[in-house]
């Protein structure tokens, strides 16, 4: 008999500690830790996975690198995100909220991974529903090469991988996972670290990669102890508002590519579809013009988009103004607003004050504070911007309009979508020839001279 042992761990680094402690020495966090049984028990001599590379020291002059190529996932949009494709031997964590479709994104590339045999393990789900949503998905189940497995317990599913010996491994999720090797219940911050480090193990001992489905709290972050981050070799964050159709794959850790990528997908009744051109989408179809709409030429990662921001500006008829901001900080807005009074001389602290950013995203890039400043601007003199216009510069709390990154490759988009003319920073100049581009290239230097350009001549004609 195993002697039972408990022990405390802190829910939000995994520190373990012998006794409760108030305050974790390692992270600082109060009222983390929580008890749990451990029953550590030996593992089977004689009977290892058998799938396993001996590992014996090497002179790193003696270690030969045989590069093999990536895995393509089926997905372009995904393998740009992974900096190329699939690594073998890579241990991957995906997480996003409930339902926003990371079971969905999986088992589409697990079916789409042509000569390539894929082990899908699903804790959450029996063989009967995977089977409905690949149908409901419209996938093509007549294939030989995608294997669905319901095991929870570590030790049957690699009893099961050492039979089938698949190219991928898929675990959904790594939460509903459960090692005899210890006691705790499943999801349990032992239980978290013990399954991934066996599948850390397996991944780098036969090169097979590993993708793992995890949850989130309700803060947002990957619901387990941080060690399970580190663990892995690649992190990604599945994003979108359930209310749109539209789905980023963003990558905040990766050892065999750039974290600067993403992924855009839409969500269909068929499941899920790359975006490739996602400018488009992000600007709304009208026939005319409306006040307070300003295209802003933003980045994310290192793709550009052309995105539609909105604002409303109107009196404040319930006494105190409000101020709302959608896919925007709304600290970043009160910023905006007071440079527009202190510097342009507005009066908007008796005004209601709304923003959108148009396709449910949120926007971090600062150079979408010139077009959020036009928008509101636009709102408040009740004149529309032309349709063909874009702005990409940050403003800073002097009312100057500072220069971004990458401004080359804002115009090239802008240019290519058909816009005619793009207001930036005059410090962005430095190396543009405004015949370099087929778009009229306008510097400014101060936000009272945006205003100047587009408003005051048509308020002097009318």
């Amino acid at each position: 008999m195993a002697k039972l042992k408990s022990s405390f761990f802190c829910k939000n680094c995994g520190a373990q500690s012998a006794k409760w402690m108030g305050r974790c020495p390692s992270c600082g966090e109060w009222n983390t830790f929580e008890e749990e049984i451990l029953v550590r028990a030996d593992p089977p001599k004689g009977k290892s996975s058998g799938m396993g590379i001996p590992s014996s020291p090497k002179l790193i002059e003696d270690i030969s690198l045989t590069e093999l190529p990536r895995l393509k996932s089926g997905f372009r949009e995904l393998d740009g995100v992974l900096g190329g494709g699939i690594v073998r031997g890579s241990i991957i964590l995906l997480g996003g909220e409930p339902g926003i479709g990371k079971s969905t994104l999986l088992l589409q590339m697990a079916m789409a991974l042509s000569d390539t045999k894929v082990l899908y393990v699903s804790g959450e789900e029996s063989e009967s529903q995977l089977k409905m949503r690949a149908e409901r998905l419209e996938i093509n189940t007549n294939t030989e090469h995608c294997y669905i497995l319901t095991e929870t317990n570590t030790q049957e599913i690699f009893q099961h991988i050492d039979q089938l010996r698949p190219d991928v491994i898929i675990i959904d999720s790594i939460q509903t996972l459960q090692s005899n090797l210890l006691d705790s219940a499943s999801g349990s911050i032992s239980q978290i670290k013990e399954c991934a480090a066996e599948f850390q193990h397996l991944a780098k001992t036969t090169a097979i990669p590993v993708f793992l489905i995890g949850h989130i709290t309700k803060d947002g972050t990957l619901a387990g102890p941080k060690i399970l981050e580190h663990i892995v070799d690649t992190v990604l964050q599945f994003e979108g508002d359930q209310h749109y159709g539209y789905r980023i794959v963003r990558c905040t850790k990766n050892r065999f590519g750039s974290t600067s990528e993403l992924g855009i997908f839409e969500m269909t009744g068929n499941g899920l579809r790359e975006v490739l051109n996602s400018s488009e989408i992000l600007l709304s179809q009208r026939d005319e013009d409306f006040s307070g709409n300003a295209i802003a030429a933003i980045l994310e990662g290192n793709r550009p988009l052309m995105i539609e921001t909105q604002a409303l500006v109107s009196s404040a008829v319930y006494g105190m103004p409000q101020r709302s901001a959608t896919g925007y900080d709304i600290r970043r807005m009160n910023m905006l607003l007071a440079v527009l009074e202190k510097r342009c001389r507005f009066k908007l602290g008796a005004k209601d004050v709304f923003i959108n950013i148009a396709g449910g995203i949120h926007v971090e890039d600062p150079a979408i504070n010139l077009s959020i400043v036009a928008a509101i601007l636009s709102s408040v003199t009740d004149i529309p911007i032309d349709a063909k216009t874009c702005f990409a510069g940050e403003m800073g709390l002097n009312g100057e309009i500072r220069a971004v990154t990458r401004i080359e490759q804002r115009i090239t988009e802008a240019d290519k979508l058909g816009f005619t003319r793009i207001f930036l920073s005059k410090y962005n100049m430095k190396g543009l020839k405004q015949n370099q581009f087929g778009i009229e290239l306008i510097p400014i230097g101060k936000i009272d001279e945006i205003f100047a350009l587009l408003f005051e001549p048509r308020e002097s004609k009318s």
